[in-house]
């Protein structure tokens, strides 16, 4: 069985936010053509924090989580501070207390994460936001599994399940938030969100994969 340690992971959330951060202007200038344009900007000072408090610490995948979770719900504003911030808080106390990682605690992670956002958001598949991410990457991760894939063709699965997911917000209208005032006019454009949660689930597979061994 392929696992990866949780006390030595915690370097995943540093890579996590360093792709938010070098993505920032990208985020913020997608986000300006149907919303409010700081997208990026708050995702990036959110990010940055916990970098700043995570830096020269060993911590843990779970500790790290807790932390950027935190920063996202207490300092940043918006909607996507209290989603992203529940999301990861959420990740982090389902991995507190273990030690070895693997497949199946991974899928249990990110639906505790998905449970969490849903638990304060009415927003559902197909309403062009972040869900469209997550959503599809959390279904194909699962199924990949059930077919008896590898921990690490499983996570391979979910990053390309996270990027078409992402991909399909250009199709959708939005539902949901400042964007869903322009109706049809957010066709033909990317979420925001979307994008940025393909980011993040992306960065966080390529670590647990980088970090995988045979136990």
């Amino acid at each position: 069985m392929q696992t990866f340690k949780n006390s030595s992971a915690g370097a995943i959330v540093l890579s996590i936010a360093d792709r938010i951060i070098e993505n920032r202007a990208y985020l913020s200038e997608i986000d300006g053509k149907i919303g409010d344009g700081d997208h990026g900007v708050n995702m990036a000072k959110g990010f940055g924090m916990a970098v700043e408090r995570l830096t020269g610490k060993d911590a843990s995948l779970s500790e790290g989580l807790d932390t950027l979770g935190t920063l996202l719900m207490t300092e940043i504003g918006g909607s996507m501070g209290p989603l992203y911030g529940v999301m990861f808080t959420e990740f982090a106390e389902r991995l507190e207390g273990k030690t070895d990682i693997n497949a199946a605690t991974f899928s249990q992670m990110l639906h505790a994460g998905l449970e969490g956002i849903q638990s304060i958001g009415s927003a559902k598949v197909g309403d062009k936001t972040l869900l469209d991410t997550l959503v599809p990457a959390i279904e194909a991760f699962d199924a990949a599994n059930s077919a008896g894939k590898s921990f690490a063709d499983a996570l391979a699965v979910l990053i390309e399940a996270a990027e078409k997911g992402r991909d399909s917000t250009i199709n959708l209208v939005a539902k949901i938030g400042r964007a869903s005032r322009l109706g049809e006019r957010s066709l033909g454009i990317l979420d925001a969100g979307a994008t940025s949660c393909a980011l993040i689930l992306k960065e966080l597979a390529l670590g647990a994969t980088a970090r995988l061994q045979e136990s």
